[in-house]
């Protein structure tokens, strides 16, 4: 295979992986508390090729960046709906261990303690879960959690000095290697409301345009070079 060949094949799994982003990202549209990323490339010089093909540079994944803009806040009415107002993450304790989010949408398990959709638990500002009593619930813009008259425990908001380096655990969890979290000051957090998906439909239909031309137009100079240039090739040299 030829070197233009080999740039073209590379651009296709480029643009194949960045399809694969934004289809993930349309189908998050409606999840509470998701974060799209942006992909972005690389150059993959091929120094063994020296100065018989110069044109002979790949294009590779050049990592994710997670945006970290906030979503509108929608209310809910429902008293176990949590949204952050400005920077912060809840921590959500797993089998892993901790993950962060922005999806407040809790419930309680058969123990009464605070859990998100999956079940994990949601951890408070002391460390360990939240246990609520019976009583009506509400939760204070501090991020306190009460249960009728009784203070249950107050939500644990985290940050972090690098936001587009999490990387996405599962659905709206993410993991943050390599830092450390650093609890919120001055939590504002909505009780009754939902942060919506960061991601629009208008955006990264625009997106999937561009990445989907790109995509055809590699094909095709693929085809042009396998095909048409390749193949009068071979005639030609197997005429002489």
């Amino acid at each position: 295979m030829s070197g233009s060949q080999y740039i073209a094949l590379s651009g296709l799994r480029a643009r194949s992986d960045e399809l694969d982003r934004i289809a993930t990202d349309i189908a998050n549209i409606g999840t509470a508390g998701y974060k799209g990323e942006r992909q972005s490339g690389a150059v993959a010089e091929r120094p063994q090729f020296e100065a018989a093909l110069q044109t002979a540079i790949d294009t590779t994944f050049g990592g994710k960046r997670m945006d970290a803009t906030a979503g509108s806040i929608a209310p809910t009415g429902r008293a176990l709906d949590v949204a952050i107002e400005g920077q912060g993450f809840f921590v959500v304790g797993t089998a892993s261990g901790n993950r962060y989010t922005r999806n407040g949408h809790f419930g309680l398990d058969e123990k009464r303690r605070l859990v998100t959709s999956d079940g994990d638990l949601v951890q408070s500002s002391k460390g360990g879960p939240i246990t609520l009593g019976p009583g009506e619930v509400r939760v204070d813009t501090d991020g306190s959690v009460w249960a009728g008259a009784v203070r249950a425990g107050q939500l644990a908001l985290v940050k972090f000095n690098d936001v587009g380096s999490l990387t996405r655990d599962r659905s709206t969890l993410l993991s943050a290697p390599g830092q450390t979290p650093v609890a919120v000051e001055d939590p504002i957090v909505h009780g009754g409301a939902l942060e919506q998906s960061n991601v629009t439909v208008a955006d990264r239909l625009a997106e999937l345009t561009t990445v989907s031309r790109s995509f055809e137009a590699l094909q095709r100079s693929m085809s042009l070079l396998m095909n048409d240039i390749d193949g009068k090739a071979i005639d030609q040299l197997g005429r002489r």
